[in-house]
């Protein structure tokens, strides 16, 4: 049985896997998903450290491997120029922006809304248009409360699988490995985030949850925007595996 379809406990390798050990996992598990996908898989690039880790490793196991970036006109100006940087270096990358109007300050009044508008639907835009069968994510189970539940590997949708190749990576083993291979990062770090996002919705905060300083003060404080818990495809009856 291969990698991906392993049923190993998480919380097990989390603790007891040793960086190199999960570095070599996470080799595995994308050079096994790219032999059955092929040009199909794609990585989803936010721009932060979790996912310059997953593209720098998706990198070592094959060049040719494409990526996409989802923007918002609420991006930080860091942000937006370290994107620039990032598709100059990598044109394999194409960038997803929703330009729809909307009112004013949504962030504020309707959190959920803004990021499915904003954030959901380019990834859907995504996934159609670069003929996605299984799209490599960033996600870390050890990264806040809402990411505990996740699996290394996921279907939402039918004919879509979501790869989570660091997700038993803890935050230390991150930058520990942008360390090691020199993977250059969002210049915000420097400042203090320890996850980023839109402007408005993102601040510096010394809780122990990586995630708090997300959407503060609203029902979303420290969740998620809704790419990894919404379906992606026309096509919704996924088998929520």
């Amino acid at each position: 049985m291969g990698l991906l379809e392993n049923k190993d406990d998480l919380k097990t390798l989390v603790e007891t896997l040793n960086f190199k050990q999960k570095v070599e996992r996470s080799l595995a598990l994308i050079k096994e998903a790219y032999e059955k996908f092929g040009d199909t898989l794609v990585v989803a690039n936010s721009l932060g450290k979790d996912s310059l880790a997953v593209w720098d490793l998706a990198k070592r196991v094959n060049n040719k491997i494409r990526g996409f970036v989802v923007t918002t006109r609420f991006k930080p100006k860091e942000t937006v120029d370290f994107m620039n940087d990032i598709v100059k270096r990598y044109p394999e990358t194409k960038v997803f922006k929703n330009e729809t109007e909307i009112p004013d300050r949504l962030y504020e009044t309707d959190p959920d809304r803004c990021c499915d508008i904003l954030k959901v639907q380019p990834v859907k835009w995504a996934v159609e248009e670069m003929n996605i069968k299984c799209w490599v994510t960033g996600l870390r189970c050890t990264e806040g409360r809402t990411r505990t539940d996740y699996k290394e590997v996921e279907q939402r949708d039918r004919d879509l699988i979501k790869l989570n190749p660091i997700l038993i990576w803890k935050e230390r083993e991150v930058w520990q490995y942008l360390a090691l291979y020199g993977v250059k990062v969002n210049p915000l770090y420097g400042e203090g985030y320890r996850s980023l996002g839109c402007e408005p919705c993102t601040k510096i905060t010394n809780e122990d949850n990586e995630r708090a300083g997300r959407w503060i003060g609203t029902s979303k404080c420290g969740g998620e925007c809704g790419i990894h818990t919404r379906p992606l495809k026309k096509n919704v009856d996924g088998d929520g595996i």
